[in-house]
């Protein structure tokens, strides 16, 4: 089994969500009405998923963190998953299926493959932070209910807790599912330690825009962008000068995207992403709690660098996307 097939741009894709919303069934604090959050946008989410297709992405990644992923329901999973596989049909879908829970990230990654996913983004598990001989049977237990199905690792320490190291890495490839790792650990040691580590055939995808040519350097094989909802034509022209050698091409194209890729990391992603994506008309602003919406500030980042890029923006204003982020 190899990995070849999750190369060059995969984007991970957000979830947007209307400035209508949908009852919890639950009462608001303090008694009253039920409390009411906003609904997920099919039509916003299709019209994304044609958008980075139509500027080059090579791989599509559905319910990652930059996804909201702990917000989304199971029935919402399944719509989404099925819609991205109808609007893209013949490029390569990964669903993020990580948890916390082995037995619940396997029901989440039987449920992503009968939805059409072509492939599984499994972070190791979070919170619990497991010893590296759980994280191994994690992935052990994974690839044993859905054999033959391939595996993306992804490690984000910053988010899990824990570090998936060189070593534990090793053992990971030892299971044929495990074809690749996202790689978001923020250094570049380690990045380079299990490029030249990984077997043939297996991939190592840098899991940060800021850090994506420099990974590509040293061995990575591609990237899982957040940049690439926005702008993706010019991501896989850096991702693709970057492969090809071409380091003239790569640093201009990076030059070029360093503002974006910094303003939509100045909050906590995806909350500086649905800012841009609604100044493209893209979707509204709006993110699911705990997640609160963009700051002024940082609408006024966005709105830069995307002028900067010769971005139209059609919001100029937060208020312009529904900033409330919930629905009253």
């Amino acid at each position: 089994m190899s990995g070849a097939q999750f190369t060059g741009l995969g984007v991970a894709l957000a979830t947007p969500f209307t400035t209508g919303a949908e009852a919890t069934g639950k009462p608001a604090p303090g008694g009253g009405s039920s409390r009411k959050r906003p609904a997920v946008d099919l039509t916003a989410f299709r019209s994304l998923v044609q958008h980075v297709v139509a500027g080059g992405a090579d791989f599509l990644v559905v319910l990652g963190s930059t996804g909201e992923a702990a917000t989304v329901t199971p029935e919402e999973r399944a719509t989404l998953v099925r819609t991205a596989r109808e609007a893209a049909p013949g490029v390569p879908l990964v669903v993020g299926t990580g948890h916390n829970d082995t037995e619940y990230a396997v029901q989440l990654a039987r449920a992503a493959v009968t939805c059409g996913a072509d492939g599984l983004l499994v972070v190791t598990p979070y919170y619990n932070k497991p010893q590296p001989a759980g994280i191994v049977a994690h992935f052990q237990t994974i690839a044993e209910e859905l054999p033959g199905v391939p595996v993306i690792a992804y490690n984000v320490p910053g988010r899990t807790g824990s570090n998936l190291t060189p070593e534990t890495l090793r053992d990971l490839w030892a299971i044929p599912e495990v074809v690749a790792v996202k790689e978001s650990c923020g250094d570049l040691r380690q990045i380079a330690q299990i490029c030249q580590e990984a077997p043939p055939g297996r991939v190592v995808l840098a899991g940060d825009d800021d850090l994506a040519l420099a990974a590509i350097a040293v061995g990575a094989r591609g990237l899982v962008s957040v940049c690439g909802n926005v702008a993706p034509a010019q991501t896989a022209a850096l991702v693709s000068a970057a492969l090809e050698g071409d380091l003239t091409a790569a640093r201009e194209q990076f030059a070029q995207l360093a503002p974006l890729m910094r303003a939509l990391f100045s909050e906590s992603n995806p909350v500086p992403l649905k800012a841009a994506l609604a100044c493209l008309g893209l979707a509204t602003g709006m993110v699911r709690a705990p997640l609160a919406p963009a700051a002024p500030d940082t609408w006024a980042h966005i709105q830069s660098a995307l002028s900067g890029l010769g971005l139209g923006a059609t919001a100029s204003t937060p208020a312009a996307t529904t900033r409330l982020g919930v629905a009253s």
